[in-house]
């Protein structure tokens, strides 16, 4: 899940992304700003899901794709839109 806060006052928004895959031990969000060499690792809550929430600047569009135990890549479902990869799949994508 990804969800979105504006402020009307500031120039980024907050995004939070959720996801709750089976038998995952460790999850990353790759790809934001351009960065796929940095990930960003989501914290296990509770629930056995995983979750972070990151700023990213207003108008803009974000490429991105999950990384869970460090090899298996998926795309957010929630995504506004998806566009096609070098490597023959598919990215999300985030348009704020």
């Amino acid at each position: 899940m990804v969800q979105k806060t504006y402020y009307k006052t500031k120039d980024y928004c907050k995004v939070k992304f959720s996801i709750a895959p089976e038998n995952a031990e460790t999850v990353e969000v790759l790809g934001l700003n351009g960065n796929w060499n940095e990930a960003i690792v989501l914290k296990r809550k509770k629930d056995g899901s995983f979750s972070a929430e990151i700023n990213l600047p207003k108008e803009s569009t974000h490429e991105f794709k999950y990384r869970v135990n460090e090899n298996n890549w998926y795309n957010e479902p929630d995504a506004d839109t998806e566009v096609e990869n070098e490597f023959g799949g598919t990215n999300s994508v985030i348009t704020l």
